[in-house]
């Protein structure tokens, strides 16, 4: 009889694990996914400046950022304004986080060479393998810094 118990116990717990582990491997496929949409819409839109190439991984697009329009029409007068006068502005993903819906970047942005440049964080929610929202934080670099870190 105890034996029986002990199996029944074990099977119970490995019942409940399933599902939570299922849950997990879920997530983690999402999470890739949504990582893999923005690194190559960040290519597109970025670095190759194609709204085009970028749009079909936009869902609608609410843009926090208050210095830029809202929408996707918003992101393409932007890259508009970045092929002409930025042509050969860069961006290099340093690290990339996910959480679920989030995926953030930590960005270094040379908008001309020569120049420091900006470290830029950008935060996009994704909903159904859609970029629904952008925030961003830009902070320009300095000539010389308080400490002996890179902001990278």
């Amino acid at each position: 009889m105890r034996k029986v118990l002990t199996l029944s116990a074990v099977a119970l717990m490995l019942a409940c694990a399933v599902p939570a582990y299922a849950q997990q491997a879920d997530s983690e496929t999402v999470e890739q996914r949504n990582k893999a949409i923005v690194l190559d819409f960040y290519e597109k839109a970025l670095n190759q400046k194609d709204f085009a190439a970028a749009a079909p991984y936009l869902g609608k697009y609410i843009q926090h950022n208050p210095n830029a329009a809202d929408g996707p029409e918003g992101l393409k007068d932007f890259l508009g304004f970045l092929k002409q006068k930025y042509p050969q502005s860069h961006s290099e993903i340093k690290q990339v986080f996910t959480d679920g819906d989030y995926v953030i970047l930590h960005v270094f942005a040379l908008r001309e060479p020569g120049t420091r440049g900006n470290a830029i964080v950008d935060i996009f929610r994704l909903k159904d393998g859609k970029i629904e929202e952008h925030w961003d934080a830009v902070q320009p670099i300095p000539e010389k810094s308080a400490n002996t870190n890179t902001m990278f």
